[in-house]
C-alpha cells in the first residue's frame, strides 16, 4: 500500500509540473488582453469561487492554536510575493534564462528541509537533482537570442527571490499537511491571494471593460485547472514524500513548457533542447530512486 500511495503522489506531481508548464502558455495569452496584476486577481478570484462551491468535499480541518502564522506565512509566499517577483522577472528577462533559474529551487528546498524538517538527503538524491539541473540549465542556454531580456541581471535576482520564496512555501505545506488536507492549504491560497492581489490590480491599471474570448478562456483554465488542480495535485503530493524528494520534479515545468510551447504555439524543438530535455527526466527519475534495503545478515543457529 506504501509503495501504491508513492506512485500515486508522484504522478500527481507529474501532472502538477505538465499543467504548470502549460501555464505560461495561458499567461502569455491572457497578458496580452489584460494587466499582469488582472490576470493574476482574475485566476485567483476564480479559484476560491470553485472553492466556495466544492467547500463539502474540504475534508476534516485540525486546526491547532498558533497554526495562524504558518497558514498565513504559506499563502504569503505562494501565490503571493511569488508571483509578484515572477511578474517583475518575466518583464526584464527572457522564459529560458527564468527557467535556468528555476532549476536551482530542487535543492534549496532539499537544503532547507534537511536544516528545518530533519530530513534526510541521500547522495543519489542529490546526484539527482544536479543532473536534473544540469539539464534545465542547458535548456535554457539552448533557447535562441531574442529582445525579451532587456535586463537580464535584475530579472534574474528576481526570479531567485521567487525561488526563495516558493522554498518557504514547499517548506510550509510540509509541515502543515500533518493536520490540513490538500483541499484546505490551496484554497487558502486562493482566498488569500484573491485578497492580496485585488488592491494591487486596481494600483496598477483601470478595471478591465472587455476581453475576447480566447483570453477570458485563458484565464478560466488559470483559475480553475492551474490554481485549484496544480496546486492542489502539488500540495497532495507533498503529503506523501519528503519535501525534498517532491521539489525533485520542478525541473519537468521547463521541459513541459516547451513541449506545450511546439504544440500550441507551433515553436520548434531543436535536436540540443531535446537532448537536454531528456537530461532532465532522467535526473529526476534518478532524485527518485530507492536504492534496495540491504538483506538481513544470517541468523546463526546454535546446536
Amino acid at each position: 500500500m506504501a509503495g501504491q500511495g508513492q506512485r500515486v503522489a508522484m504522478l500527481c506531481l507529474v501532472l502538477a509540473m505538465a499543467i504548470w508548464g502549460s501555464s505560461f502558455i495561458a499567461l502569455k495569452l491572457a497578458f496580452e488582453q489584460l494587466e499582469p496584476l488582472w490576470v493574476i486577481f482574475g485566476r485567483m478570484l476564480i479559484g476560491s469561487v470553485v472553492f466556495l462551491l466544492a467547500w463539502c468535499w474540504r475534508g476534516q480541518i485540525r486546526y491547532q492554536a498558533g497554526d495562524w502564522k504558518y497558514l498565513l506565512g504559506m499563502a504569503v509566499c505562494e501565490p503571493c510575493l511569488y508571483f509578484v517577483f515572477e511578474a517583475l522577472a518575466l518583464q526584464r528577462t527572457s522564459a529560458s534564462q527564468a527557467g535556468m533559474v528555476t532549476a536551482m529551487l530542487p535543492l534549496m528546498v532539499a537544503i532547507g528541509a534537511a536544516l528545518f524538517l530533519r530530513e534526510r538527503i541521500t547522495r543519489l538524491t542529490l546526484s539527482g537533482f544536479f543532473v536534473a539541473m544540469l539539464g534545465a540549465v542547458w535548456l535554457g542556454m539552448a533557447g535562441e537570442v531574442s529582445e525579451q531580456a532587456p535586463e537580464p541581471l535584475l530579472g534574474n535576482f528576481l526570479e531567485f527571490m521567487a525561488m526563495v520564496c516558493a522554498t518557504g512555501y514547499m517548506l510550509l505545506v510540509k509541515k502543515l499537511t500533518a493536520r490540513y488536507s490538500a483541499f484546505v492549504l490551496t484554497a487558502m491560497q486562493a482566498f488569500i491571494g484573491a485578497l492580496f492581489f485585488l488592491p494591487l490590480a486596481l494600483w496598477s491599471a483601470p478595471v478591465p471593460q472587455a476581453i475576447t474570448p480566447t483570453g477570458l478562456m485563458a484565464l478560466l483554465y488559470l483559475g480553475v485547472i492551474v490554481t485549484v488542480g496544480a496546486y492542489g495535485l502539488s500540495n497532495y503530493g507533498l503529503s506523501r514524500m519528503p519535501a525534498s524528494k517532491a521539489s525533485g520534479y520542478i525541473n519537468l515545468i521547463p521541459v513541459f513548457t516547451l513541449l506545450f510551447a511546439v504544440l500550441v504555439l507551433g515553436e520548434t524543438l531543436t535536436l540540443t533542447q531535446m537532448f537536454a530535455a531528456g537530461l532532465v527526466f532522467l535526473g529526476v527519475l534518478l532524485s527518485q530512486w530507492r536504492s534496495p534495503a540491504a538483506p538481513p545478515p544470517p541468523s546463526v543457529v546454535l546446536d
